[in-house]
C-alpha cells in the first residue's frame, strides 16, 4: 500500500487542507514521508521533471544530475516508496511517471481557503 492510500476503515487524506482544518494524526503519518522525499533538492527536481512529461526514461533523468547511477536509483526508489512516482521496466530502461493521486493529495492539503 502506498503511503498516500488510506488504511482500511479510515478516511483518505483530509479534504479541506491545512488552512481550514488540522491534519489528523493518521494523515500526518501518511504524508510526512512524502514531504521528506520532496525535501531533498535532487528528488524535488526529479519529481518536477517526471511530472512535466507523461512518462520519462531513467536515461533522460540521469544526465540532468552530476550523480552516479546508483545515487539516481536510490533517489528514484525513495520517490516510489513515498508514492510520488511509479515505474515500469521496458527492456534495458525503466520508465517513470507521476502518481496523480499523490499530487492531488498534496494539492488538497496545501490548498488555501478562499478569502471570505
Amino acid at each position: 500500500m502506498s503511503i498516500l492510500e488510506s488504511v482500511p476503515g479510515e478516511q483518505a487524506v483530509t479534504c479541506c487542507g491545512l488552512a481550514t482544518s488540522p491534519v489528523t494524526e493518521a494523515d500526518a503519518a501518511r504524508l510526512a514521508p512524502v514531504f521528506k522525499a520532496l525535501g531533498d533538492p535532487v528528488r524535488l527536481r526529479m519529481v518536477s521533471m517526471i511530472a512535466a512529461q507523461p512518462e520519462l526514461c531513467v536515461c533522460e533523468i540521469t544526465p540532468a544530475f552530476d550523480l552516479s547511477s546508483g545515487t539516481i536509483s536510490h533517489h528514484l526508489k525513495l520517490l516510489r516508496e513515498a508514492g510520488l512516482v511509479d515505474c515500469e521496466r521496458r527492456g534495458t530502461y525503466v520508465y517513470y511517471w507521476i502518481n496523480p493521486e499523490a499530487l492531488g493529495a498534496l494539492s488538497t492539503l496545501l490548498a488555501v481557503a478562499p478569502a471570505g
